[in-house]
């Protein structure tokens, strides 16, 4: 039964046992309490649908046809290594900060710093839920243009219940960024239209949350042929599973 009928038949029971008293007022605020319930409820509901869009097929669980161009995206690791883990994130979501905090370390020491994998990461901002994301993502890719943006990465998400703009100056200065220069480009939208074509790409992929994982083999051109599709702040164990089965083949 859709949400709407669900409303409209709890009405329909609440109306008729409502309108055997003789208290009209009492009757019309019983109603009101009882629509509130019910629209409370109903926003329950939708919030459950939304966290469980991710594991729907529509939400897309199918993995991507075409090998992946990664090429100009931030990376950590070999650039000829023969797998590519990417990652699509959002400097204010907390389940992201999560995983850097849990997972990331491990995947860098056993995978990245052993070039054994390429590490990618590209942006997803959730703008609808995360509004200083977008411009933390923008800040990141200010501080890359001056050789920082892994140091900047790790700014923005080991604080990312405070991204506000002058927060990111603050950070810019702990990175020993130039931050007049760090400034102009931030300020000056420099890396805007990149950082929403990276949502545009997202979407095309079928990436709809963060953090979002793909796991795959790096093809002759450089691109990513994707092998596997992880969504959320996964274990460490899970990540090797998929990764090592990949090295092995």
């Amino acid at each position: 039964m859709r949400p709407i009928s669900i409303y409209l038949f709890a009405v329909l029971l609440a109306f008729p046992a409502a309108a055997q008293t003789d208290d009209m007022g009492k009757t019309l605020r019983d109603l009101q309490e009882t629509n509130k319930a019910i629209l409370k409820e109903l926003q329950e509901i939708r919030k459950l649908l939304a966290q469980q869009a991710p594991a729907s097929p529509q939400s897309g669980d199918a993995l991507p046809a075409a090998a992946i161009d990664v090429s100009k995206r931030p990376f950590k690791g070999s650039p000829t290594a023969k797998v590519a883990l990417i990652e699509f994130s959002d400097y204010q979501c907390s389940f992201c900060a999560r995983f850097v905090r849990d997972t990331y370390p491990q995947l860098i020491k056993d995978y990245v710093d052993t070039n054994k994998i390429k590490y990618v990461f590209r942006d997803l901002p959730l703008e609808g839920v995360h509004p200083n994301a977008f411009k933390a993502a923008e800040a990141a890719h200010c501080g890359g243009e001056q050789g920082r943006f892994w140091e900047m990465h790790d700014q923005l998400f080991a604080n990312s219940t405070n991204l506000a703009s002058p927060d990111l100056s603050k950070y810019a200065e702990a990175t020993r960024l130039n931050t007049g220069q760090f400034q102009q480009c931030l300020e000056g939208g420099k890396y805007t239209n990149a950082v929403r074509q990276e949502i545009t790409d997202a979407g095309t992929l079928g990436i709809t949350g963060t953090p979002s994982f793909f796991i795959g083999v790096v093809q002759p051109n450089g691109s990513v042929k994707v092998s596997k599709k992880l969504v959320g702040a996964k274990s460490f164990a899970e990540f090797k599973a998929v990764i090592d089965t990949l090295l092995t083949q």
